[in-house]
């Protein structure tokens, strides 16, 4: 966690509360790093955090979100911005599908 306040502290962006959500609260069995965050002013982060060695494909990139329509209803919160970070390379049509959904895609993260 410390990792991701620092990141976000590089883009100006700082967080009043973080609480991490563990995928087994979700059913889901993916090696995943999900937060749950407030800004300062007041928006809502839904926070996913990748690291894997594969490409990150289409198929994941509807699998992620469905993660956050779980997300969504376990905490009982739509939230305003939904981000995802990732080390490994992102399929094009991955990154277009998750933009088009309003996601933003941060691949500089790790």
């Amino acid at each position: 966690m410390k990792e991701l306040t620092h990141y976000y502290n590089k883009k100006d962006i700082l967080f009043k509360e973080i609480e991490e959500i563990a995928p087994k609260d979700l059913k889901s069995r993916k090696k995943i790093k999900i937060y749950v965050a407030t800004s300062i002013q007041k928006e809502y982060y839904a926070i996913f955090i990748i690291d894997s060695k594969s490409r990150f494909i289409r198929k994941n990139a509807e699998d992620l979100m469905l993660l956050l329509e779980n997300l969504v209803s376990y905490q009982e919160h739509n939230f305003k911005k939904k981000e995802l970070l990732i080390s490994s390379p992102i399929c094009s049509k991955a990154k277009k599908l998750l933009e088009n959904d309003k996601w933003r895609v941060r691949v500089d993260f790790m």
